[in-house]
């Protein structure tokens, strides 16, 4: 009996290669397709090229990714899988998105559902507001306001000014009183007649 040959030449790129090479084909009389694995990988990856660009939709350029790495397609970097969230669900138990690109998207959904906003809307009231808090005119806006009752978007405040109309509970009576008590005009009794003073009510 004839010793099987090790080694068969790939009719596509014409190389020498083992049988582990070739996958199987049942219809073939040795069992094993003409072309070797790579270059019907290769054949199959230039079709679904072909058939995506006729389609009219964007086709993803393969990215050599070392080991312990991912390719974040939102950013198109290559990052550590320290940057990632895991998620049990996918196939390599990685978030589809870095932590940084996940940050960003939860912020833009945040604005979305909670104040009916897109980040370049708020932009456009910060500018508004000369990059400043519409209350102090000092620090930096940061939080976006809004009426609790409405829902209607006021402006956009730093922590501080955000957080103290909050704990005024939103009433604009209870702000004229602090800013009445700021000024020392709030407990301060006026004089009605000599040697007569009205206190505050």
């Amino acid at each position: 009996m004839a010793e099987e040959p090790n080694a068969r030449e790939c009719r596509k790129c014409r190389r020498d290669l083992p049988l582990a090479a070739f996958a199987r084909n049942k219809k073939r009389c040795d069992g094993l397709q003409v072309w070797c694995r790579e270059c019907v990988a290769a054949y199959g990856a230039t079709r679904y090229r072909r058939r995506r660009e006729s389609e009219g939709k964007t086709v993803r350029e393969k990215v050599d990714v070392p080991e312990g790495h991912k390719l974040c397609r939102a950013c198109g970097e290559v990052k550590p899988h320290s940057e990632w969230h895991r998620k049990r669900s996918a196939p390599d138990g990685l978030a589809t998105r870095c932590k940084a690109c996940r940050a960003v998207l939860l912020r833009q959904d945040h604005l979305k559902r909670n104040y009916g906003l897109t980040e370049a809307e708020r932009d456009a009231m910060i500018a508004a507001q000369y990059g400043l808090c519409a209350i102090c005119l000092d620090a930096p806006p940061v939080h976006v306001d809004h009426c609790h009752k409405t829902g209607r978007v006021r402006g956009v405040l730093c922590f501080n000014c955000n957080s103290a109309i909050g704990k005024l509970r939103d009433k604009p009576d209870a702000a004229r009183r602090a800013a009445a008590y700021l000024e020392g005009n709030l407990w301060k009794p006026t004089l009605v007649a000599p040697g007569v003073y009205q206190l505050p009510s």
